[in-house]
C-alpha cells in the first residue's frame, strides 16, 4: 500500500476544495485559528491539519474524498471530536461531520430501526426514538456531544453495552464512501471484489485471535466477515476508525429499555476487590445487571473539592464501589431487584470483600440521587485528569479491557506496574465488560520518553490475561504502535490487506492502526513553552503557569452539550452558533497553540487568540460545569491583561470597562446631577449619542440609574452605619452582618439593599451597611485592567476586612447582593492578591443573602440548606402557593451554588422552578456593539422561552443585574431579586 505523496507548495488543495464545494468560507477554512482548534482531539496529540471541512450534503462528503484521492491528500473524519486515542486529527482535511449533518432522516418503531446521518448527537438520536419507547443501546459518558458517526468509527460502548452491546452489534447498515470513491451500502452480505478471498486466505487461518470477548477492540474486527459469524462488511466496517470508509450515513437497530431502573451501590476496600465480586454478580440468575461499573472513592473526593460535599450523596463505607444497575417494569419491581442483589452481595452469595455490610439502593430516574452518582461516573475522563494532588494525569492507558473473570488480578498487576514506574491514577470503568479506565500522571511535558516503556509493559501485561489494548475508543495514534504485542504478524497483515482493498493510497487516517505512527510522536504537552503572565491571576491550582491551565481541557467536550437542557450553564456562545470556535475547548485549543507558539504566533496579541476570545461571555460556568474545572474567564482576563497592559485599549474597556468610575463620579457631583443624568438619557438623541460614542450597540437602552436624594439612596451611599430600622427589631446580641452595597445595586437598584437589611435583621442579626463607593472590579477584570482591579480591591478591603478581625465579638459575615460582585470576593480576590492575608478572610466571611438568611457557611450545600431550614420558621408562609421562576446569574451558579437560595424560597412556601442556561448578557458582553445577535441567540436557547412560559402569576427572580436588565430588554418584564421578593412578597 503506498503512502500518501507529499503535496506540492503550488498545489491549492483549498481552491479545490472550495471549487468542489462551492466556495464558501464558512464550508473550507484554512484559517490559522480554525487549525488551531481541530490541532487535537480528546486525547495527548497534536497533528494541525490543512484544512477543515463542514459538509452540509452527503454530495459534499462525496467531492471532498474525490479532491483528496486526486490529491492524495489525507483525510479524517470527525465527529464531537471526543476520540481519546488521537483517532480524529490528521495532517490534510479534516471532514467535521457535527456541524451539519445531524438529522435523524428515519424511525421505524415497527422494525426498531433508525436511518441517521454522521453528525448526528447520540443524546438527539435517543430524544428521537424515545418518543417510540425505544433507545439506542450503546451509551458513552459522552453522550450529550459524541456522534453516532464517531461511534461507528471506534465500536463506542458505555455502561449500558453490558445489556445491549457495541456499537458494532447495533449496527445494521452503513452508507460508506471508499478511498476509491466508491459508495457502497455494507450490510450483511455485501459483495466487494477480493473480499471473499481475503476472508479464506488470511482472516480464516487467524480467526482464533479475533472476538475472544465482547470488549476486543483493538485492531481490525474482521471475525464479522466469516460465514459463521453473518459475513457483516457492516459489523467488519464499525471500529476501522475511517481508515477503511468514510460514513455518510448509517441504519441502526434500536432496543426496547425497562421501565424504571433501580441503582445498587456496594462497597468495597479497593478497585481489585471490587473486581472480584463482578463475576458471581454477572452469574446472578435473577437479576441480569443493566450496567456495572467501578469507580475509585479518590474520583468521588474530587468532585467534592470541586462541586462541593453536597453534590455527591452519602455512599457505602469503602474505597471503591461497584455501580450496579438493574431494571424492572416499574420502580418497585427494579428496587426489589437491586436490593436482592445488594443482599446477596453482603452476604457473600454473589461476591466476597464488601467493606461493610451496608449497601445503597436507590431509584433511578432523572433529578435523583442515583442520577448524581451517574453524572461522577460519566464525568471520570475529566475529574481523573487531575490526581489528588493537582498533578495533570493524562490518557495514555485509557481503556484496556480484559475477560472479566480475570479483572482482579489484572488491577493487581497493574497497580504493581504503575507503582514500579512511579505513577498513579484513579481507576474507573466498565467493571462488568472487564474494561478498565484510568488517566495516569506520566510527565508528558518535562519527560516524554517514560511514555513509551510504560506502554509496552502496559500491552504486555493486558496481552498476558487475553485482553485487548482498547476497550472501547479505539486504538488511534495511541495504541496502534502496540499491535504487536497482541495480534501475530500474519493478523496484523489481514488488517492490512483489509485496508488495501478500500483505501490501496492510504488516503484515509493515515497512521492509525496500519502502518501506525510511534505513539510517542505528535505528542501536545512537550510542545507547549510555560507562560507567566506578570500582574495576572497567582493561578494558585497551576503553579502560576497559564500554560498549565488551558492545558486543563484534555478534550471531552462537555462544553458542546446542550447543558442548558442537562442543568449546567456552559458553553452559551457555542450553544447559540454551534462553531467550535465558541466552545471552552475551542478556546483553549487555540490558547494552547498560542503556547506552542509555531502556528499561532503572535504571542498576546495574535489575531487568532482574540478572535476566540471574542465572544466568550465570561460566564465563568465552565470553572464550574467543566469536570477538569477549565476557567475560561480568568485565561480570557489573563490574556487581555497582558495584550494591553500599558498599550491602548479597545474603546469598551474605558467606557463600561470603567463604569464604576463613570457612576462615582456622579455620585460626588450630587444626587440631582445624577437624576438630571438620568432624564437626559431618557432623551433619544443624547442616548444614541451616548451610546455610539461608548461602544454600545445601537439597539440597546441604557440602564436607567437611581437618581434622586431619598433615604433609599442614602442607605446605599453610606460607608458604615449603626443598626437600621427594621419591622422586627434585631437580637441586640446577633451576629453582624455586614451588608456590602456594591457599585451595581447603589447605582441602580438601590432599594435592594433596604430590603435586604430589613431581612437580615428579621433573622436575628446587626446590620451595618458598606458601600461608599468599595468597588470589587468586576469590571477591570472582565476586562483584563488587572492592575486597576488590585488597586480597587486593596481599598475594598480597607472597607471589609475590619469586619473579619477576631476580637472579643466574632468575626460579622460579608453579605454582597449583586452575584458577580460577590463572586469576586469569593474566587477572584485571592486569585488577584494572594499574599495579602486580608483577602482571605474577607472570602471566607462573604456570604450570599441566602447563604446569611440560612447561617450556612460559604457554598452551602443542599444537605446544608435542608438543615438550616428550621431556622427559617420567620418566612413561613410568605410565598406559600407561589411559583417563582429563578434564574441563577451564571457566576452565582458557578462560584456560590444556588441550593441555598432554593432552600430559603422554599422555606416560604415557593414552589421554585429553577433556569439553566445564560441570560446572553453578561455585563458588558451582551451590550458591546459586534455582540448582539450572540446575545439575542444566547438567551433564546433557554432564559427567553422560560419567562414566556412561566405560569400565569408566577413570581421571576434574578439576582444578577444583568439577567434583570436582559429581561427587560428582550421580554418587557420586570424581575425581581431575592431580597425584594422576600421582603414584599405581595408586590
Amino acid at each position: 500500500m503506498a503512502a500518501p505523496k507529499p503535496r506540492h507548495e503550488h498545489d491549492d488543495l483549498v481552491a479545490e476544495l472550495r471549487g468542489a464545494l462551492g466556495g464558501a468560507d464558512d464550508v473550507v477554512d484554512d484559517s490559522t485559528r480554525r487549525r488551531a482548534e481541530y490541532s487535537s482531539d480528546a486525547s495527548n496529540y497534536r497533528v494541525v491539519p490543512r484544512v477543515v471541512v463542514f459538509p452540509r450534503t452527503v454530495d459534499d462528503i462525496l467531492a471532498v474524498v474525490d479532491v483528496c484521492r486526486r490529491t492524495r491528500t489525507p483525510l479524517t473524519s470527525r465527529g464531537g471530536g471526543t476520540s481519546i486515542a488521537g483517532n480524529a486529527v490528521g495532517p490534510g482535511v479534516v471532514l467535521d461531520m457535527g456541524r451539519h449533518l445531524r438529522r435523524v432522516t428515519a424511525v421505524d418503531p415497527d422494525a426498531r430501526t433508525a436511518t441517521v446521518e454522521p453528525g448526528v448527537v447520540l443524546d438527539d438520536l435517543q430524544r428521537a426514538v424515545g418518543r417510540h419507547g425505544l433507545r439506542f443501546g450503546p451509551d458513552p459518558s459522552t453522550h450529550a456531544r459524541c456522534t453516532i458517526g464517531g461511534m461507528i468509527g471506534n465500536n463506542a460502548c458505555g455502561a449500558r453495552a453490558l445489556a445491549y452491546g457495541t456499537t458494532a452489534a447495533n449496527v445494521v447498515a452503513l452508507d460508506v464512501v471508499d478511498g476509491r470513491g466508491e459508495r457502497r451500502r455494507a450490510a450483511p452480505g455485501t459483495a466487494v471484489a477480493g473480499l471473499e478471498a481475503l476472508v479464506t486466505e488470511r482472516v480464516r487461518p487467524v480467526a482464533g485471535e479475533l472476538g475472544r470477548f465482547g470488549r476486543q477492540v483493538s485492531g481490525y474486527s474482521l471475525e464479522h466477515l466469516l460465514p459463521e459469524r453473518g459475513g457483516d462488511l457492516a459489523r467488519a466496517l464499525v471500529g476501522t476508525e475511517g481508515t477503511c470508509a468514510v460514513v455518510v450515513g448509517a441504519e441502526v437497530a434500536l432496543v426496547e429499555p425497562p421501565a424504571a431502573t433501580a441503582l445498587a451501590v456496594l462497597g468495597y476496600p479497593d478497585m481489585a476487590t471490587a473486581a472480584d465480586a463482578v463475576p458471581a454478580l454477572l452469574a446472578g440468575a435473577d437479576h441480569g445487571p443493566v450496567a456495572l461499573e467501578g469507580l475509585d472513592a479518590r474520583l468521588v473526593d474530587v468532585v467534592k473539592r470541586h462541586r462541593s460535599a453536597g453534590a455527591v450523596p452519602d455512599l457505602p463505607a469503602g474505597a471503591a464501589w461497584l455501580l450496579v444497575e438493574t431494571g424492572g417494569t416499574d420502580e418497585a419491581g427494579a428496587v426489589a431487584v437491586a436490593r436482592r442483589l445488594a443482599r446477596e452481595a453482603a452476604g457473600g452469595t454473589s461476591g466476597a470483600g464488601l467493606a461493610s455490610g451496608d449497601a445503597l439502593v436507590l431509584a433511578g430516574g432523572p433529578g435523583t440521587a442515583a442520577a448524581a452518582i451517574w453524572r461522577i461516573r460519566e464525568d471520570g475522563a475529566g475529574l481523573g485528569s487531575r490526581t489528588p494532588a493537582g498533578a495533570p494525569a493524562w490518557p495514555a492507558w485509557e481503556d484496556a479491557a480484559v475477560p472479566p473473570a480475570t479483572l482482579g488480578a489484572y488491577l493487581r498487576e497493574f497497580e504493581a506496574l504503575l507503582a514500579d514506574h512511579g505513577l498513579d491514577g484513579l481507576l474507573y470503568g466498565h467493571f462488568g465488560d472487564g474494561c478498565v479506565h484510568v488517566r495516569i500522571d506520566l510527565p508528558l511535558a518535562e519527560h516524554p520518553g517514560r511514555l513509551r516503556p510504560f506502554l509496552w509493559e502496559a500491552a504486555a501485561l493486558v496481552a498476558g490475561y487475553g485482553g485487548s489494548l482498547s476497550g472501547e475508543h479505539g486504538d488511534g495514534r495511541a495504541r496502534g504502535e502496540l499491535l504487536p504485542a497482541m495480534y501475530s504478524a500474519q493478523a496484523r497483515a489481514a488488517f492490512s490487506a483489509f485496508k488495501g482493498l478500500f483505501d490501496p493510497d492510504g488516503i484515509l487516517n493515515p497512521g492509525v492502526i496500519v502502518d501506525p505512527a510511534p505513539v510517542d510522536a505528535d505528542l501536545r504537552p512537550p510542545a507547549a513553552r510555560p507562560l507567566r503572565v506578570a500582574g495576572g491571576f497567582a493561578l494558585r491550582a497551576d503553579g502560576g503557569d497559564l500554560t498549565s491551565a488551558v492545558h486543563r481541557c484534555v478534550g471531552v467536550a462537555k462544553c458542546r452539550a446542550d447543558n442548558g437542557g442537562a442543568g449546567g450553564f456552559m458553553c452559551p456562545s457555542f450553544l447559540a452558533t454551534g462553531d467550535e470556535r465558541d466552545s471552552t475547548r475551542g478556546r483553549a485549543r487555540v490558547l494552547q497553540e498560542m503556547a506552542n507558539g509555531s502556528l499561532v504566533a503572535g504571542g498576546w496579541r495574535s489575531p487568532e487568540v482574540h478572535d476566540v476570545l471574542d465572544l466568550c461571555l465570561s460566564c465563568k460556568a465552565c470553572s464550574r460545569d467543566c469536570p477538569v474545572a477549565v476557567d475560561m474567564a480568568t485565561y480570557k482576563a489573563s490574556v487581555l491583561h497582558a495584550a494591553y497592559r500599558r498599550r491602548l485599549r479597545p474603546r469598551t474597556h474605558y467606557t463600561l470597562g470603567w463604569l464604576p468610575r463613570w457612576l462615582a463620579l456622579g455620585r460626588r457631583l450630587g444626587p440631582g446631577a445624577l437624576h438630571g443624568a438620568a432624564r437626559v438619557l431618557r432623551w433619544g438623541p443624547a442616548a444614541r449619542l451616548v451610546k455610539s460614542a461608548a461602544g454600545i450597540d445601537g439597539r440597546r437602552d441604557l440602564p436607567a440609574l437611581a437618581g434622586g436624594a431619598g433615604p433609599v439612596a442614602a442607605l446605599a451611599a453610606r460607608a458604615a452605619a449603626g443598626p437600621l430600622a427594621a419591622r422586627s427589631p434585631a437580637a441586640p446580641e446577633g451576629p453582624l452582618a455586614v451588608l456590602w452595597v456594591d457599585t451595581f445595586t447603589a447605582g441602580f437598584r438601590p432599594e435592594v439593599a433596604r430590603a435586604a437589611a430589613s431581612l437580615l435583621q428579621e433573622a436575628g442579626y446587626r446590620v451595618e451597611v458598606a458601600g461608599g463607593g468599595a468597588c470589587c472590579a468586576l469590571t477591570w477584570i472582565t476586562t483584563g485592567q488587572l492592575d486597576g482591579a488590585r488597586r480597587r480591591l486593596r481599598r475594598l478591603l480597607d472597607v471589609l476586612a475590619p469586619a473579619t478581625a477576631t476580637g472579643g465579638d466574632a468575626p460579622a459575615v460579608i453579605v454582597g447582593l449583586e452575584p458577580s460582585c460577590t463572586a469576586v470576593l469569593r474566587s477572584d480576590l485571592e486569585e488577584l492578591l494572594p499574599s495579602d492575608p486580608r483577602a482571605a478572610a474577607v472570602a471566607g466571611a462573604t456570604r450570599t443573602l441566602a447563604e446569611a438568611l440560612l447561617g450556612a457557611g460559604g457554598g452551602a450545600t443542599s444537605a446544608q440548606a435542608e438543615t438550616a431550614r428550621a431556622d427559617l420558621s420567620w418566612l413561613a408562609g410568605r410565598l406559600a402557593g407561589r411559583t417563582v421562576v429563578a434564574q441563577p446569574h451564571c457566576h452565582h451558579h458557578a462560584v456560590m451554588g444556588y441550593d441555598a437560595d432554593v432552600a430559603v424560597l422554599e422555606a416560604a412556601g415557593a414552589s421554585v422552578r429553577r433556569l439553566a442556561g445564560c441570560c446572553g448578557l453578561a455585563g458588558n458582553f451582551g451590550m458591546e456593539r459586534g455582540h448582539y445577535e450572540v446575545s439575542v441567540a444566547v438567551a433564546e436557547h433557554a432564559f427567553l422561552p422560560a419567562l414566556r412560559g412561566a405560569p400565569e402569576g408566577a413570581v421571576l427572580l434574578a439576582d444578577g443585574f444583568s439577567c434583570r436588565t436582559q429581561a427587560a430588554q428582550l421580554a418587557g418584564v420586570e424581575m425581581r431579586t431575592l431580597a425584594e421578593v422576600l421582603a414584599r412578597p405581595e408586590d
